[in-house]
């Protein structure tokens, strides 16, 4: 794509689909290290890479590497971001960018102090219209905006025999429906109308009290199709629901709910946008149709369709109208951007992707709805 050139840290569901986005941009990768030796080895022979890293050392260290993807569990992230920085790499993180706010704070600093690019996975902004979403709210053409309201849920989790290391706080977290799924509803929100959230009211429940834990390590997601062998019952500390009430720095208010444990629901994150004037919305599981509401008129559905749509819409769509764009593009179309943006070398134009900045908002805003929900009040944002 442009001479630059990739590893992969951590190879689970994550890190295989950043090496797949990664190779239909055309970018070379390099090598990749898993959290273990044995997922190192079963990384290189499943993607065919060159290189298996024996530790995070070596793998910063490698002069043939300019960006390193980190999509290894949330504890990990600070620790290998922090040397990648160090050591002159890239680097985009998976979110949340980190565990607590001093953590990102830091990284912020440090990607500042070392002139590198520090990106964060909110790769849901890149679905075409998402960025039309934004284009027409920033246009004016909802008035001003009033009230944002919209979901997130999901069922992997429905199950007290479903298990994943995201239950564990030492490696997820104190949170994690909203640190897992909400701060991707909050980004883009957030992205879209230019708002933020300026203090919240939040109810958190763990709806599935103790669980069954696996002896040996689970894939995200694939608890589904598998039954938890020689399983040890663990009490669960972290969310399993979240109902939070927002308000925005225009006096504009809103409600999310998050639930990784609502049967039926695969990964169905709503919003929605009123204004003084019109309304829109959208749903991720039907990523390719945004609806418009109005009240003197009928209201209407915009399809995905290029011709149709805004120029910086435009240029995240990959296919002409009729061929349906989906998850796995919005990975490349983020790619792309920070990619074209390492390459173009100017660091103080705005960047057209989520940067550590923003990962680290998504952080202080779980502080202070972690406080809200322990203390039973309307807590400000900071």
């Amino acid at each position: 794509m442009n001479g630059l050139r990739a590893a992969v840290i951590g190879l689970g569901f994550m890190g295989g689909t950043h090496i797949e986005a990664l190779r239909r941009l055309g970018i070379e990768v390099v090598g990749c290290l898993g959290v273990t030796p044995e997922e190192t080895e079963a990384g290189v022979h499943k993607y065919g890479l060159d290189a298996a890293y024996a530790n995070l050392a070596e793998l910063v260290s490698d002069p043939d590497i300019d960006v390193v993807h980190v999509c290894t569990p949330n504890y990990l992230h600070y620790g290998m971001v922090k040397a990648a920085l160090q050591s002159g790499k890239h680097v985009i993180c998976e979110k949340p960018l980190t565990v607590t706010s001093a953590e990102s704070a830091e990284l912020v600093r440090l990607a500042q102090e070392t002139g590198r690019v520090g990106a964060v996975n909110y790769n849901i902004r890149f679905y075409p219209l998402c960025h039309e979403a934004r284009n027409r709210v920033r246009a004016g053409e909802l008035g001003e905006v009033r009230l944002i309201h919209g979901h997130y849920l999901q069922d992997w989790l429905l199950y007290r025999t479903d298990w994943n290391w995201r239950l564990e706080t030492d490696q997820g977290g104190a949170m994690r429906a909203v640190t897992d799924i909400g701060t991707h509803w909050f980004d883009l929100v957030t992205w879209i109308t230019g708002l933020k959230v300026t203090a919240v009211m939040a109810d958190l429940a763990t709806i599935v009290p103790t669980r069954l834990k696996p002896a040996r390590e689970v894939d995200t997601f694939a608890n589904k199709l598998e039954t938890a062998q020689d399983a040890v019952e663990v009490p669960i500390a972290t969310e399993d629901y979240a109902s939070i009430l927002l308000e925005f720095s225009n006096g504009a208010r809103g409600v999310l709910t998050v639930s990784q444990v609502s049967a039926g629901h695969k990964n169905q994150l709503q919003w929605e946008i009123n204004g003084s004037q019109a309304s829109l919305a959208w749903q991720q599981e039907n990523p390719n149709e945004l609806w418009i509401g109005r009240r003197d008129g009928p209201n209407g559905v915009v399809a995905k369709d290029p011709s149709l749509l805004g120029a910086e819409a435009r240029k995240v769509a990959g296919y002409p109208g009729g061929h349906a764009e989906g998850y796995p593009d919005t990975f490349k179309q983020l790619f792309r951007a920070v990619y074209d943006y390492i390459a173009a070398g100017d660091y103080s134009a705005p960047a057209p992707f989520p940067t550590f900045a923003d990962g680290h908002a998504e952080i202080a805003l779980c502080d202070a709805i972690q406080r809200s929900a322990q203390e039973r009040r309307w807590v400000a944002v900071s």
